[in-house]
């Protein structure tokens, strides 16, 4: 079978293409706006996406793994496509610990490259990731958990502006009373990052972080940041004879904090729904 490799937008929403590879048993790497689905045999093997952290980042920063450990792997393995199973082989890894926090960074990141459904991109056959295989996933279960969350969110505050804007606090409204993770959560908050910024400094999931939020804006305790006015129009140049110049830098990235403990309750429940398929 041969696959024809997309390098434009297409009119197609990305989850109908993804349906049309996995009927196909198609292997390769589908992109979108927001990331990317590897595919092998039809199934889905991982997911990224740059509003999300990075499997490496959540083995780390959960304490499942040494960073060396993780590079060593990265180092022996990346060019075969077998770092995953170079972390269990190697004992660095248990495979299933391995495999909770995959699927854990799997669907984080396809709820976001699905979130909005738009036109993929292009579908290039062949293409695997470095991680190699480490479970794989029905299309179907993909899209079918990325609508839940959805549904999900929605049910908690119907106002997606929140999964994007910059978020700011509202005066007055800090009870101590808060659950651990929203009081974390709620700390970060501080009129400029987003959703996704403010997830990569708790070096903790999206999603979860997204959950959060919501339950703030709901309870009136956050809100979305306006955006700036358009700028007025540049000034005419300067004379020839005046001198000096103005510029501005970008500030400091957000300094990480203590990272988030795993939702694993959740994962095992859906490890357990896969191997029930």
């Amino acid at each position: 079978m041969t696959t024809t490799i997309r390098t434009s937008r297409t009119d197609e929403p990305a989850s109908a293409l993804l349906g049309t590879l996995a009927e196909q048993g198609a292997s390769g790497a589908l992109s979108t706006e927001s990331g990317i689905v590897y595919l092998a045999s039809g199934h889905v093997v991982h997911v990224e996406s740059a509003v999300t952290p990075a499997l490496g980042d959540l083995l780390t920063h959960s304490g499942a793994l040494a960073p060396d450990g993780w590079w060593a792997a990265i180092d022996q393995a990346g060019r075969r496509c077998g770092v995953g199973r170079q972390l269990v082989d190697s004992g660095h890894l248990a495979a299933g610990a391995l495999e909770l926090c995959h699927l854990g960074a799997l669907f984080d990141a396809a709820y976001f490259v699905l979130a909005h459904d738009g036109p993929a991109l292009r579908f290039r056959p062949g293409v695997a990731h470095w991680l190699g295989a480490v479970r794989s996933v029905p299309v179907d279960a993909v899209l079918r958990e990325s609508r839940r969350r959805r549904e999900l969110l929605h049910r908690i505050w119907p106002e997606p502006c929140v999964d994007l804007a910059p978020l700011a606090r509202v005066p007055d409204t800090a009870p101590s009373d808060l659950p651990a993770r929203r009081s974390r959560t709620l700390a970060q908050v501080d009129g400029v990052r987003t959703a996704a910024q403010i997830a990569m400094a708790l070096a903790c999931r999206t999603f979860h972080t997204l959950v959060e939020l919501r339950r703030l804006a709901a309870a009136g305790m956050v809100v979305p940041v306006a955006p700036a006015p358009a700028p007025a129009p540049a000034p005419a140049p300067a004379p020839a004879s005046a001198s000096g110049s103005a510029s501005a830098e970008p500030g400091p990235a957000p300094r990480p904090v203590a990272p988030d403990e795993p939702d694993t309750a959740l994962l095992r429940r859906l490890l357990h729904a896969l191997e029930a398929l």
